[in-house]
């Protein structure tokens, strides 16, 4: 088939806005309806689940989602792919026929598996490869309603049905890169419509809509949202999506390895966004595994400090606490000054004292900060705290580590339940850094104003593991000509001083006018550690933006 395929996406992750499906079927005209239900956290979440109960293991926003609207879905004629069934996909999908038969609906359900590792790896909780899209494109080759995944790439939503309905072989990388753009700029809902978006106030995103991909044979596509919906879709808004969670300039994935730096963007009309250009290569010979694993037990309490005489307050609270932590693993102490002199409120008289603490013994935590509350009556004037401190929850590592393409059985099980063996890639390419491409020529010189970054370049930032990236791009031509010879590695140390002493790697974007910023280690263990104020680092590209340097007078 040649003509346009309509990719649509209803959820960016589980918790995701609940009648965002219907909202797709109803808004305009489908072929496919995706939803992401899968991150590093959820996988964690979904292993706890399935501890308490062996059939759980998947998302169930999701079934629930199928009960108000397969009907729908069938009606129009729009198929559902989705990894929601994250641990269990055959008991998702067990659990959709059952929903299809008790309603009377005649859907064809197939599901894919072959991700779920747990086994090889001892000690862990939920281990899965990423998979690819072929075995999704089988599923719906034979006619497949609702297709359900486990562990597969987020594009892979997208990538598989673009090579079922276009017929693309596994080696026709350029269209298969387009696809996994698209998918790419999809896969988080409405971040790609106005939603996280460093210039929201360009739009109105009180209710942004979600967004869809016309796909076309030759990889390319068009970027929209349904007529009539909220928020906007423009080159920045794409550009934004297409840097979060990134790295180099190879985006590598199990079925191609796409060139980012090859991407080109346009506006295409209201709301509309032209991606093509994309370049593919073979893909790596190994495949990412997400590994989480229970990493001991955390407790925190948070001490108000009010008034006057913060630090010292903050030191006496720390030195009565320390006999009570002196037997704790990792003790962490952090104090955010949110205070203002002279504070019309006594919320804004005050700073936050954080107190975390972690170990593999649950009591140990819990006896480590039941010394805050015995010094109730006994510490610096005002003492309270936010919430008293509880025994310790449990929490997660997450750890990606590799293996060959062909130790993953990748299994497409079809509607009647035969199963298909999916091959892994036939020809691999080691993944190389790309050269760095040369930069644009610089801004003459001339005056210059202390001023915020983010009044010139908009940047969006997200979590890999412990790792974080941060994405920069510039509006104008100009900006970027700065941009580029301003920003380097060094420069993002010395205005994001938690890098400092951290692995920084800088990779330039210049059809993007955009750098990206891959930041080693600063998230600690992962989200689910909770290493730090903001543990996803979803807020970093913000702080950035808000420091000041001197930015030439002409871009201001």
């Amino acid at each position: 088939m040649t003509g346009p395929l309509r990719v649509g996406n209803a959820s960016g992750f589980y918790g995701d806005r609940f009648d965002a499906v219907r909202e797709m079927l109803t808004g305009g005209p489908l072929d496919v309806l995706t939803g992401d239900y899968l991150a590093e956290l959820t996988m964690l979440i979904l292993g706890r689940d399935r501890l308490k109960d062996p059939d759980a293991g998947y998302a169930r926003t999701f079934l629930r989602q199928m009960e108000e609207c397969l009907g729908l879905a069938h009606e129009r004629g729009v198929r559902i792919v989705t990894n929601a069934g994250g641990l269990n996909p055959a008991g998702l999908a067990d659990a959709v026929r059952a929903l299809a038969g008790r309603l009377g609906i005649p859907v064809r359900v197939a599901h894919v598996e072959g991700d779920d590792l747990t086994a090889a790896h001892p000690g862990a909780l939920a281990a899965h490869a990423y998979l690819g899209g072929f075995g999704i494109a089988a599923c719906l080759r034979a006619g497949a309603d609702v297709v359900v995944t486990g562990r597969v790439t987020d594009a892979a939503l997208v990538t598989g049905p673009a090579a079922a309905h276009f017929g693309w072989a596994p080696t026709e990388y350029d269209r298969l890169a387009g696809a996994v753009v698209a998918g790419h700029v999809l896969e988080c809902g409405t971040q790609a419509t106005g939603g996280n978006y460093a210039f929201f106030r360009d739009g109105d995103v009180a209710h942004p809509g979600f967004p869809l991909a016309e796909l076309h044979a030759d990889g390319s596509c068009v970027i929209t949202k349904h007529d009539g919906t909220g928020g906007f879709v423009d080159v920045g808004t794409v550009t934004a999506q297409l840097l979060y969670e990134t790295g180099g300039a190879r985006y590598a994935g199990p079925d191609v390895t796409a060139r980012l730096d090859t991407v080109r963007l346009a506006q295409d009309g209201p709301d509309r966004v032209r991606i093509d250009g994309v370049r593919g290569e073979a893909p790596p010979p190994t495949l990412k595994v997400g590994r989480n694993r229970l990493g001991g037990f955390r407790g925190e309490v948070v001490f108000v400090l009010t008034g006057l005489d913060v630090e010292a307050k903050a030191a006496l609270v720390r030195a009565q606490m320390e006999p009570a932590l002196a037997e704790a693993a990792d003790v962490r102490w952090e104090l955010s000054r949110t205070d203002r002199p002279d504070a019309p409120t006594e919320e804004t008289a005050a700073a936050l004292l954080r107190l975390v603490v972690r170990d593999a013994d649950r009591q140990r935590v819990g006896r480590a900060l039941s010394g805050a509350v015995e010094l109730a009556l006994a510490s610096y004037p005002g003492f309270h705290v936010l919430a008293p401190p509880g025994k310790g929850a449990p929490y997660g590592v997450f750890e990606a580590v590799r293996v060959p393409q062909d130790a993953v059985s990748h299994v497409a099980v079809l509607p009647d339940g035969s199963r298909v063996p999916v091959p892994p890639a036939g020809d691999t390419a080691e993944l190389a850094a790309v050269p760095e491409p040369a930069l644009p020529e610089p801004l003459p010189a001339g005056p210059v104003r202390r001023a915020p970054l983010g009044l010139v370049a908009g940047a969006r930032s997200g979590d890999k593991g412990g790792d974080a990236n941060v994405g920069v791009w510039a509006r104008t031509g100009d900006a970027w000509r700065w941009l580029a010879h301003e920003l380097t590695a060094d420069r993002f140390r010395e205005l994001i001083p938690e890098a400092r002493g951290l692995p920084v790697t800088r990779h330039t974007l210049p059809n993007l006018r955009a750098l990206n910023f891959v930041v080693e280690g600063i998230l600690g263990e992962g989200v689910a550690a909770q290493a730090r104020f903001d543990p996803q680092a979803k807020a970093l590209g913000e702080w950035l933006r808000a420091r000041h340097l001197d930015i030439p007078e002409v871009l201001l």
